[in-house]
């Protein structure tokens, strides 16, 4: 008994609606989590300078009202990364009581023909500083804009909060370092046929 093939069965529409469905939501995921991806950098930085993280330090309104006896030597680290500058520190290091407000003063010279736009990120080490470690006023809460040849002074005032003293992570450190990198501000354009020297 001979059988005719039979012709192929279409797929139900249904399971191609379902794929589609299934495709699309996973379109919508990928670029929800692109998004989240690029949205997570400034929430984090955000965190970061709120809470101290990562030896990130926090900006702060009022000095402490208390000094204590006990001191730290705070060392200074100095960079630039794709710059025409000198970044240096007056001083290298400073002793400071907890609780004290002290200055530090830093030097910047562009060595370009043009004013030159940049931007400093900081850090301190170990990171549970971080926490304590806070600053009045600092070059680095804002764009730095040098003219060519010129030499600035950018002073930090800041100071290590009274709690560090008390922290079991802390109280026992002597040394904290606040290191600065400059990099160039990136929204910010060098005039039309500007160039620099190393």
């Amino acid at each position: 008994m001979s059988s005719e093939p039979q012709p192929p069965r279409a797929k139900p529409r249904r399971r191609l609606s379902r794929n589609a469905r299934v495709a699309a939501l996973c379109g919508v995921v990928f670029m929800a989590m692109v998004g989240a991806a690029f949205a997570a950098i400034p929430f984090y930085r955000a965190f970061c300078q709120a809470t101290g993280y990562g030896g990130t330090i926090r900006k702060a309104e009022t000095a402490p009202t208390k000094v204590l006896d006990s001191s730290l030597l705070i060392r200074f680290d100095t960079n630039v990364r794709g710059l025409p500058w000198d970044f240096t520190a007056e001083q290298t290091d400073q002793t400071v009581k907890i609780g004290e407000t002290k200055v530090a003063v830093f030097k910047v010279t562009n060595h370009a023909d043009h004013p030159v736009t940049a931007r400093a990120v900081f850090n301190v080490s170990p990171d549970q500083a971080g926490v304590y470690f806070r600053k009045l006023s600092c070059f680095c809460f804002s764009d730095q804009t040098v003219a060519a040849g010129a030499t600035v002074e950018m002073p930090v005032l800041y100071f290590v909060d009274p709690k560090y003293a008390d922290d079991f992570e802390t109280k026992n450190g002597k040394v904290v370092t606040l290191s600065y990198t400059f990099y160039p501000a990136t929204d910010v354009k060098p005039p039309a046929g500007a160039k620099t020297t190393d």
